[in-house]
C-alpha cells in the first residue's frame, strides 16, 4: 500500500547512523542524501536498493509515530533485537510471538532517536 514514508528527526546524522546499526539485520542501506538547509533529507532502502523511508530535519512531532519494518524471518527480528541492544536502544517489547495480531505475527519493537516506536515484524503465517 505505502511507496514511503518520511519522519522529521532532530538530528538527521545520527538518527541515519541509529536505523543503519539497528536495522543492517533488514538489509537497510543509505540510498540518497540530498543537502537541504545546511542538513540532508536521507532515504533508506532495504535490499531492493528503492529509498522508501526518509529521514528529514525537523522539530518533535506532537505525538509518537509508529513504523514496522518487514523483515524475512524470525532470526532477522531477532538481530535487529541484538544490534538494538548492542547499540543502546530502549527495547519496548522484546521479540515474541503477538497472536492477538494473528498467528505467527513475530515482532521486536524499539524506541528510535526521536522518541518514536519502531518495529522489525516476520508474519510468519
Amino acid at each position: 500500500m505505502l511507496d514511503h514514508f518520511g519522519v522529521p528527526v532532530a538530528d538527521v546524522d545520527a538518527a541515519v547512523a541509529r536505523y543503519l546499526q539497528v536495522f543492517a539485520p533488514l538489509g537497510f542501506v543509505e540510498a540518497i542524501r540530498i543537502p537541504h538547509e545546511g542538513s540532508a533529507v536521507v532515504g533508506l532502502a532495504g535490499a531492493a536498493g528503492i529509498p522508501q523511508f526518509w529521514l528529514s530535519p525537523g522539530g518533535p512531532v506532537a505525538q509518537e509515530l509508529h513504523v514496522a519494518f518487514a523483515a524475512p524471518d524470525r532470526a532477522a527480528v531477532d538481530a535487529v533485537h541484538e544490534a538494538a541492544l548492542a547499540a543502546g536502544v530502549e527495547v519496548l517489547h522484546a521479540p515474541r510471538e503477538w497472536p492477538e495480531y494473528h498467528p505467527g505475527y513475530y515482532a521486536v519493537f524499539l524506541r528510535d532517536p526521536d522518541g518514536h516506536n519502531v518495529e522489525a515484524v516476520h508474519h510468519g503465517f
